[in-house]
């Protein structure tokens, strides 16, 4: 049986296995397709198949991460369980860590796309499966899009959207149990919806160190974001109503907050922008906010170690200046060698 043979044949949870080019790297080969999504991403960008290229020698440099599907114990299903998808950097340290916080609709291409780059940097990534967690569905849809439009924001009081943000609470916990993490170093990201509830998250999580929330939709209370004790970038696509009206809601209350948000503005960016199989899809933009996302989480969970001490100077006495005389008259010792 080829390569190509075992991808057409993949479990139905992954979506249908093609041969075609993928979308990220460019390079035709066994790809999936994630249900529902038109987006095509190779295997071994996602879940790091190694049998994907087995023509590699002993010895050759490992990836940059792998990944795998988990569960973590929650309260909020029946079984008590929930799935996700864990990313995690090969290179043998104490990794910080990031949440990425889904929508209703779970494992999207953003989210992925944004757990990828994650990885790649460094950052232990964790995506509960939403779309694929037991009695999530229509309710939670509908409580967060028709509180969103009729109540003047997501209303995170509302029980299916507390539901959720209990839910991401445990993914968090979760997370910070793993091995070679470094549980004082966490952080949050979500987009639209799901930027919502991450706010939610944070606002609950003294721990957290970071939150990055792009064109998010508001929030009731509206002054929720005060609650936030981690430094927040806000990605704020101008072009788009929902997330002005989010940003308006962090102008009113920016005299509350415990440390000011980091707003990264994109003039001509509308809503989804970041997403690759969408038609606000916008690659310029999209990757000048990617590269503002790693960078501000780098710098508040990466910082660079400390410079050691320069090592103190030693004074050199000054040597004394020759007499007039003795160079006026070297003696003999010093005429010879000098010739």
């Amino acid at each position: 049986m080829r390569d190509d043979d075992r991808m057409m044949d993949l479990p139905p949870e992954f979506g249908s296995g093609v041969v075609g080019v993928c979308d990220i790297c460019g390079t035709r080969q066994a790809v999936i397709i994630l249900a529902k999504e038109r987006y095509k991403l190779c295997v071994i960008d996602f879940l790091n198949k190694t049998w994907i290229h087995g023509d590699k020698t002993p010895g050759a440099p490992l990836p940059l991460y792998r990944s795998e599907r988990v569960w973590f114990e929650t309260d909020e299903t029946p079984d008590r369980l929930a799935p996700a998808v864990r990313l995690i950097p090969t290179k043998v340290a104490r990794h910080p860590i990031v949440l990425v916080v889904p929508d209703v609709y779970g494992i999207t291409t953003t989210l992925l796309d944004a757990a990828i780059r994650f990885a790649k940097e460094g950052f232990e990534v964790l995506i509960p499966d939403i779309g694929k967690t037991a009695k999530v569905g229509m309710r939670e849809h509908f409580a967060t899009r028709m509180t969103a439009r009729f109540r003047g924001g997501v209303d995170i009081a509302s029980r299916p959207v507390a539901r959720l943000v209990r839910l991401h609470q445990d993914a968090l916990d979760y997370l910070r149990t793993r091995d070679m993490v470094d549980p004082t170093k966490s952080a949050v990201f979500g987009t639209s919806y799901g930027a919502s509830l991450a706010l939610a998250v944070a606002a609950q999580d003294v721990q957290l160190g970071a939150a990055v929330l792009a064109y998010p939709a508001p929030t009731q209370p509206p002054g929720l974001a005060m609650l936030v004790t981690s430094p927040i970038l806000f990605v704020d696509a101008r072009a788009d109503p929902i997330s002005q009206r989010a940003l308006a809601q962090f102008d009113s209350v920016r005299a509350g907050f415990k440390v000011p948000p980091e707003i990264a503005g994109f003039p001509d960016a509308r809503r989804d922008f970041l997403a690759r199989d969408l038609p606000t899809y916008d690659l310029p933009t999209a990757e000048a906010a990617w590269t503002r996302i790693v960078a501000f989480l780098k710098r508040i969970l990466m910082p660079p170690p400390p410079r050691p001490p320069a090592p103190p100077l030693r004074s050199v006495p000054p040597t004394p200046p020759l007499a007039a005389s003795a160079r006026a008259n070297p003696t003999p010792a010093s005429a010879a060698s000098a010739h």
